[in-house]
């Protein structure tokens, strides 16, 4: 444990773990040694395998919300605000500066409105590039690819397909990718 470690764990007591749990401590060379981690978990935080989250991450589990995760790697400065529940798979890679939020914590009202259920499903070996916004309603199907600075707030159908844009759509389908070690 470095002494330049900031993490602050709200609600300790309803974090789930199964495996090693690593929050706060990557290093990805654009961290300071004084950026927070901050969990503020009200509702529920599971994970079923080894899971890291790294600097400056943000997390807001609201009260009767649960949040899923297996095995998986969160990078620096990304937030999750769930006030519905996310559910994130195994082998899954979400980079930094990412947000993802499952409420509007607004009404709006027109005609032929669609409502969209309020949480977000990330399938098994999903990769998010950086800065995307998931938000509620979004389901994300195993081996698919988000390019860096998406919007995604869609309900996608084929695995293995880049997805990007905003709003995003699907770019490419059989798509592979790999972390590189």
């Amino acid at each position: 444990c470095s002494s330049d470690l900031r993490v602050v764990l709200r609600g300790v007591g309803n974090i789930h773990t199964v495996g090693l749990l690593q929050v706060g401590m990557s290093d990805t060379g654009f961290t300071h040694q004084y950026d927070v981690t901050y969990l503020n978990i009200r509702g529920e935080l599971h994970f079923s395998s080894n899971c890291s989250i790294g600097k400056g991450c943000r997390f807001d589990i609201g009260r009767g919300a649960i949040a899923k995760f297996g095995r998986s790697y969160v990078n620096a400065q990304t937030t999750f605000i769930i006030a519905n529940g996310l559910t994130v798979g195994d082998d899954s890679i979400i980079s930094w500066g990412c947000q993802f939020i499952d409420e509007d914590f607004h009404c709006i009202s027109y005609p032929g409105r669609k409502e969209r259920p309020p949480s977000i499903e990330i399938g098994d070996h999903v990769w998010i590039g950086a800065n995307a916004v998931v938000l509620k309603g979004t389901r994300i199907p195993s081996g698919c690819v988000v390019a860096a600075g998406s919007v995604v707030s869609s309900v996608f159908d084929k695995p293995n397909s880049l997805i990007g844009g905003n709003p995003a759509r699907v770019i490419k389908e059989n798509v592979e990718w790999s972390g590189r070690n």
